[in-house]
């Protein structure tokens, strides 16, 4: 139990220090900067193809990005405990 708490401790610290270290910064996504970086490199460059739909808003972005990352976490979480459990059974 010590131990899960630890690792949970230094996790969230990893995650919170950068904001305290980088004040002012913006942490945006890798899509911004390699459009960004693509643009730089060629100018006339133009997609293979555009998205079939565009969240209206960034917060329904977020949103949804936030939710694929938990189903995608439920899942891994289920897997572990279901191997988990065969493992201990057998």
């Amino acid at each position: 139990m010590k131990k899960n708490l630890l690792l949970l401790a230094i996790v969230v610290f990893l995650a919170i220090i950068p904001l305290f270290i980088q004040k002012g910064a913006e942490f945006e996504g890798a899509d911004g900067e390699a459009e960004a970086a693509i643009s730089e490199i060629d100018a006339n460059y133009e997609p293979w193809f555009e998205s079939l739909w565009a969240p209206p808003s960034g917060e329904i972005e977020s949103l949804l990005f936030a939710l694929q990352a938990a189903i995608g976490a439920g899942f891994i979480g289920y897997f572990i405990g279901l191997m988990r459990g065969k493992h201990k059974e057998g």
